[in-house]
C-alpha cells in the first residue's frame, strides 16, 4: 500500500521555542512527519506532538529561528517519522538527524522504519548468556557486560566518562565476528566531538561503527531524535541482519534536559526537578529496545552514559535509569583524584546479569569466584581504611594491612590502564590473581581450591 500524499498548510497560529502551532489541519496524527518550507526555500523537519481538533503542535528539529507566520508552508506527510535502513550507515559520521558530516552522500535504503520503535515484548526475550569483552579490566572482571543487557555508566561532571564511552566503543567485541557499534552523542562540545571521532576513526574506517553526533551548538530538540535514530539503525543491524550490536549513548542527561525543555515549551505541569512526569516511560521506551528476541538472530546491547548533577545519584535521571536498567558502572571523583583511569568505584557498581555471561566456555571457569573474592576483599579494605582513620595504623591487625596492600595493588595494576589499552580476558584475570597474591590463602574463601592450586602464588605467609 502506497503512502498517503502529503497535505500542505500555511495557517501558522504561533511559534514558541521549538514548537509551532498550525491551525486548520485535518486528520493529523501524533508522531506524523512534517516538512516546513520557509519563504527562502530552506526546508526544515518536524514531528506532530499533539493534536486538538484542527490544531496541530509541531516540534521542529532544526529550531524555529527565522520562521514567520506568513509565507511558511507546512506539509504533513501522513506517515510517522521514518529512517532508511541498510548497512550503509556503518563507517559513516552523521548528525543527530542522520545527515552526513563526513562529506559523503546521504544514506539510503530500500527499507524504511519508524524511529519511535517499540520495546521488546518480555514474553519473546531470550535471556542474556554471552559476554561482551570491553578491553577495560575493571568492567570485564567485576561488572561483565552481557549481550542484550543495558548497563549504564553513572558519572559526575569533570570525570572522563566520555573518554571511557569512546574507549568501550573502540574496543568492545563478542565471541563472534558479527559485532557492530553505534555511537550516539548528545550535547557534546566541538572539542569532545573531535575527541570521539579521533578515538573511533579506526573502527569506523573498518566499517564496524556508525556515529551520530549532536553537538551543543545544534538545536536542543535534535537530541530527542538522536538516540531513537541510533537505536532504529541498531535494531535493523541486530534483528534483521543478525549482528551483535552495541549502542553507546552519551550523555543521557543532555537528552533528558532536552525533554524537559520541550515539555516546558508545551506548558506541561513539571514534576521532580522540573522534568515531566512521563520521563520514566520516555526513558523506558529507549532502554527497553535492547535485548535478544526468540527466533531472531543478533542482539542489541546498550551502554547509556549519564552525568549526575552535583554527584546526586537520587537525581531523576540516574534514579529512573537505575530502575529500568540491569546494574550500573559508577565513576568516583575520589578515585579520579588519585590519578587512576578509569576512576571506577567497584563497590558501588554491579551487573545484575553478569553470572549468565561468565564462566566455563564463556570467559574462564574461575572468573565468578575471582570477582566475588575481589569484591569481598575490597569491602574488607574499606573497613580497614575507616578503622585507620579512627585508631591509626597501630590499631590495625596484620590482616587489615594485607587488605589495604591488596587494594592499592588492585587499583594500580588492574583498574588503572591507558585510554588506548585493550586487555584480553586472560590478561585481566592474570592481573586479578596477582593482586590476590597479596592475600594469604586462608583469606580467599570464595574461590574453589582447584583454582587456588592452579593460580594463587602468595607473596606473604599466612597471618598467625
Amino acid at each position: 500500500m502506497s503512502a498517503p500524499a502529503p497535505i500542505e498548510y500555511n495557517g501558522i497560529r504561533a511559534v514558541s521555542g521549538p514548537l509551532m502551532m498550525v491551525e486548520g489541519v485535518e486528520a493529523a496524527a501524533w508522531d506524523e512527519d512534517v516538512e516546513i518550507e520557509l519563504p527562502s526555500g530552506e526546508r526544515r523537519h518536524g514531528v506532530v506532538l499533539e493534536v486538538d481538533r484542527d490544531l496541530a503542535v509541531v516540534q521542529i528539529f532544526e529550531g524555529s529561528q527565522g520562521i514567520g507566520r506568513l509565507g511558511t508552508r507546512v506539509r504533513f506527510s501522513g506517515t510517522p517519522l521514518q529512517v532508511p535502513l541498510s548497512e550503509s550507515w556503518l563507517g559513516r559520521v552523521c548528525s543527530g538527524r542522520g545527515e552526513p558530516l563526513d562529506g559523503g552522500p546521504a544514506v539510503t535504503g530500500k527499507l524504511k522504519r519508524q524511529i519511535a520503535g517499540r520495546p521488546i515484548n518480555p514474553a519473546f526475550r531470550e535471556p542474556p548468556s554471552d559476554p561482551v569483552i570491553t578491553g577495560v579490566s575493571a568492567i570485564d572482571l567485576l561488572t561483565t557486560l552481557v549481550l542484550g543487557q543495558k548497563l549504564p555508566v553513572f558519572s559526575v561532571g569533570g570525570l572522563p566518562h566520555l573518554e571511557l564511552a569512546a574507549q568501550i566503543a573502540a574496543q568492545a567485541r563478542s565471541a563472534g565476528t558479527t559485532f557492530r557499534i553505534i555511537f550516539a552523542a548528545m550535547g557534546l562540545t566541538h572539542a569532545d566531538a573531535a575527541l570521539v571521532q579521533d578515538v573511533l576513526e579506526t573502527r569506523a574506517g573498518q566499517g564496524e561503527l556508525a556515529m551520530f553526533l549532536n553537538t551543543a551548538a545544534d538545536p536542543v530538540v535534535e537530541r530527542i531524535l538522536t538516540p531513537r535514530l541510533a537505536l532504529t539503525v541498531g535494531e535493523h543491524l541486530a534483528f534483521d541482519l543478525g549482528y551483535d550490536v552495541l549502542v553507546v549513548m552519551a550523555d543521557m542527561t543532555s537528552y533528558c534536559e532536552a525533554v524537559r525543555e520541550v515539555a516546558s515549551a508545551r506548558n506541561e505541569i513539571p514534576a521532580r526537578r522540573g522534568f515531566p512526569g512521563y520521563l520514566y516511560s520516555d526513558l523506558a521506551s529507549l532502554y527497553e529496545r535492547s535485548g535478544r528476541i526468540q527466533g531472531r538472530p543478533g542482539s542489541l546491547t546498550q551502554v547509556p552514559v549519564l552525568s549526575m548533577p552535583s554527584g546526586d545519584i537520587t537525581h531523576p535521571v540516574p534514579d529512573l535509569t537505575g530502575y529500568i536498567t540491569e546494574g550500573q558502572l559508577v565513576l568516583a571523583p575520589e578515585v579520579n583524584a588519585r590519578g587512576i583511569y578509569p576512576p571506577f568505584d567497584p563497590l558501588s557498581s554491579l551487573s545484575r546479569v553478569m553470572r549468565h555471561g561468565v564462566g566455563e566456555g564463556r570467559t574462564r571457569a574461575d572468573h565468578m569466584g575471582v570477582a566475588s573474592q575481589v569484591f569481598a576483599a575490597l569491602a574488607r579494605a574499606r573497613q580497614a581504611r575507616e578503622l585507620l582513620e579512627l585508631v591509626g595504623e597501630a590499631g590495625l591487625s596484620a590482616s587489615d594491612r594485607r587488605h589495604l596492600e591488596f587494594e592499592a595493588v588492585f587499583q594500580h595494576e588492574l583498574v588503572s590502564q591507558r585510554r588506548d589499552e585493550s586487555r584480553t580476558m586472560e590478561q585481566t584475570l592474570e592481573r586479578a590473581w596477582k593482586s590476590l597474591d597479596h592475600l594469604p590463602r586462608r583469606e580467599l574463601s570464595r574461590i574453589d581450591s582447584v583454582f587456588l592450586d592452579a593460580y594463587h602464588h602468595p607473596v606473604v605467609e599466612a597471618d598467625r
